[in-house]
């Protein structure tokens, strides 16, 4: 059986803490209206821009750390991971990006140079604002894509659905694949 002080910590953490998603009860059915969505995105990212949408199934870590520009539509599935400590990376998305759902991006990573110790043990590298992520005006990423640290995606340019971005994309680009690759010029 809960205790009452467990209900009341539980509730504490989805009222404070610096994301959105479904595993957050308290907030998450605030997606599910336009009125409330706007409010809570507005308090929890550092800039939510006008007809932006983060709709239910979506989540997003460290939104104080994320910027989504305007008419920009968060999909359900999809997963914006920004660097929680102090000097690690952040999410830039301008405006008029499309974003497939199910992408992900990720600002860091696992540490796993001790061969001596488990991954799980050696938690995450030393922060870097380097490993942030950048989405320029107009670019569109297919479904499923996955963003690593790091990532510039130029303005116009397309990502195919399901590539993994390790290197930045150039404006008006297409890139797809496992690593992603240059297509070819959008023309």
């Amino acid at each position: 059986m809960l205790g009452v002080s467990e209900i009341w910590n539980r509730i504490r953490f989805w009222r404070n803490a610096d994301r959105i998603g479904p595993d957050i009860l308290f907030t998450h059915w605030r997606l599910y209206f336009r009125s409330t969505m706007r409010k809570l995105c507005v308090q929890k990212f550092k800039y939510f821009g006008e007809g932006s949408e983060f709709r239910p199934g979506s989540y997003a870590e460290a939104c104080s750390k994320i910027e989504i520009g305007n008419n920009v539509v968060i999909r359900p599935g999809t997963f914006l991971f920004a660097d929680p400590t102090e000097g690690g990376g952040g999410i830039l998305i301008e405006e008029k990006v499309l974003i497939g759902s199910g992408v992900h991006f990720y600002t860091n990573n696992h540490a796993f140079s001790d061969v001596t110790k488990p991954i799980f043990d050696q938690d995450y590298p030393e922060p870097k604002l380097a490993n942030s992520i950048i989405l320029r005006c107009g670019c569109w990423i297919g479904a499923c894509a996955i963003i690593l640290p790091g990532v510039e995606i130029g303005e116009n340019a397309v990502v195919g659905a399901g590539s993994v971005v390790t290197k930045s994309v150039p404006a008006r680009t297409v890139v797809a694949g496992n690593p992603a690759k240059f297509i070819r010029h959008v023309s």
